[in-house]
């Protein structure tokens, strides 16, 4: 019995070992996963376009949480989230770009974004061309309206992550509503 305790009482230490954070992440890293995770990996392939990269980003996102200590992003957990995933996405974007020149054929070649079969099934046709009209927006109407609108967050919020201020965020989201508004009625 006091080897068993003394082995449960050790996991701990030695799971954290090779840990630069204090906590480990622990209950925050399960409840961001819980509470962001879908919107989080939807919001990282808005922006890099393909799976394999929104992953990575997302990846390294929940990665860099585990190291960060919780008091320092409790109260703005989901801002930064989306902040630190935002600049994950550009920088693995950036990199993607210095190690294939974009030409018409790569472009051409480039997989489809799409919702897949299953989706559109559960989405009706309305939704599905609002989908559509979202992204037929300037990048930055459409990134902060995917923030609001898929992320949940604030205006404060989405102006942390993109660091445009409060104001131009409002601003854009009313252009782009305007003219989703139109584009729908047509």
């Amino acid at each position: 019995m006091q080897d068993h305790e003394q082995s449960r009482s050790a996991e701990p230490r030695m799971s954290h070992e090779n840990d630069d954070s204090p906590t480990g992440g622990g209950p925050l890293l399960r409840q961001a996963a819980e509470q962001h995770a879908p919107a989080l990996h939807r919001y990282a392939l808005s922006l890099t376009r393909r799976e394999d990269l929104a992953r990575d980003a997302v990846q390294e996102t929940w990665l860099r949480l585990a190291k960060t200590d919780p008091e320092k992003v409790a109260d703005h957990l989901a801002p930064w989230l989306f902040r630190v995933c935002r600049t994950r996405a550009l920088d693995l974007l950036r990199k993607e770009a210095r190690m294939k020149p974009a030409d018409d054929a790569l472009i051409a070649a480039a997989p489809d974004v799409s919702p897949g079969p299953a989706v559109r099934a559960e989405v009706s046709d309305a939704a599905a061309r609002a989908l559509k009209l979202v992204g037929s927006l300037p990048e930055n109407q459409r990134e902060v309206v995917r923030l609001k609108f898929q992320g949940g967050l604030s205006y404060k919020e989405i102006a942390d992550v993109t660091a445009l201020s409060v104001s131009n965020v409002g601003f854009l989201l009313h252009t782009a509503l305007k003219s989703l508004r139109a584009q729908l009625a047509e």
